[in-house]
């Protein structure tokens, strides 16, 4: 997914909202993970997430070959958007591996639905969390966390060769539109 070319046809510019704040919900949400594999628990992350967390963005940075001049700019950047409450972090654990993955939400509004609407901009799992569910987990929680407040739906993008995400998002519901999406390039 490449975070700066979130816009589509139905969405404006992404911005915190009121009323599409998530509900609170428990500390962890155990999702089913496939026969061989540990189940996996999701968490929002917080403050004393950060470190955690921003291994695993610098991961998804990488595996999008983004290049960041400052090392610590993605940790700054994450800790900001949670200190901020700008996104929603949840976290994925894999009993025996840890913190194996992450996905950022930020919340915006769709003028065609007169309603909010959620823009998942990051989803990824570290090499040794792949295959355990956690990216399924992970899914099914912003899926839930959306219902539960009441938003109009989730969209996100991906790399048209990572057919891996791909079927993910289909399995689970995620529909391909039929929109172009462009991004102005401002450096």
């Amino acid at each position: 997914m490449n975070g700066q070319a979130q816009a589509a046809a139905q969405q404006d510019v992404p911005s915190p909202a009121e009323d599409s704040t998530p509900a609170p919900a428990p500390a962890a949400v155990s999702a089913p993970a496939p026969s061989s594999a540990p189940a996996v628990s999701v968490r929002a992350a917080g403050e004393a997430d950060v470190e955690a967390a921003a291994v695993l963005f610098r991961g998804y940075l990488d595996f999008y070959e983004v290049d960041i001049e400052d090392p610590d700019a993605p940790r700054a950047f994450l800790a900001e958007r949670i200190a901020k409450d700008e996104s929603l972090v949840l976290l994925a654990d894999v009993p025996e591996a840890g913190t194996v993955g992450f996905a950022q939400v930020y919340r915006g509004f769709s003028s065609l639905s007169l309603r909010t609407a959620w823009v998942l901009n990051d989803l990824y799992v570290a090499p040794e969390g792949r295959r355990t569910g956690a990216g399924r987990a992970l899914l099914r929680e912003v899926l839930r966390r959306a219902r539960e407040a009441g938003v109009s739906g989730v969209q996100l993008e991906t790399a048209y060769d990572n057919t891996v995400a791909q079927g993910l998002y289909e399995a689970e519901g995620f529909v391909r539109e039929e929109f172009h999406v462009y991004f102005h390039d401002l450096g």
